[in-house]
């Protein structure tokens, strides 16, 4: 499971690179400029998220389900209208349709993948009465 998390947030940083690289800070100017803000912090907040399940720090599942609800939310936003007027289209392997699955998958699993993340607790070999 962390191993999709990880794949996950760097094809994420990959996307956001690629259209930094293609549009420059303007790449984003069809969303309001907090939208803008958020598309361009996700391409140091997803490797964040990677390599912090990488190290298995149990919070960086919630972060990571923070991320892709403010993710999902904002590409939501942008493409509502688009969606409403032309359902089909979004039905593509790219775009809306795997940022949706993938930030449902993150909402189900963030929580039992930070229970298994968890450290384990110390086996403490001495009795109460050994000492």
């Amino acid at each position: 499971m962390a191993g999709a998390y990880v794949i996950g947030f760097l094809e994420g940083m990959g996307a956001h690179a690629y259209f930094l690289a293609t549009g420059g800070l303007h790449a984003y100017s069809y969303a309001p400029m907090p939208i803008q803000l958020i598309f361009h912090a996700l391409l140091l907040l997803d490797p964040l998220v990677a390599l912090l399940i990488i190290r298995a720090r149990p919070d960086s599942t919630l972060l990571a389900a923070a991320v892709m609800l403010t993710d999902l939310a904002a590409n939501w936003d942008v493409t509502w209208n688009a969606v409403l007027a032309h359902p089909m289209a979004y039905l593509r392997p790219v775009g809306l349709l795997p940022i949706t699955v993938f930030a449902i998958f993150v909402m189900l699993t963030a929580l039992p993948l930070r229970r298994g993340l968890r450290p384990a607790r110390p086996l403490n070999l001495l009795a109460a009465g050994d000492v």
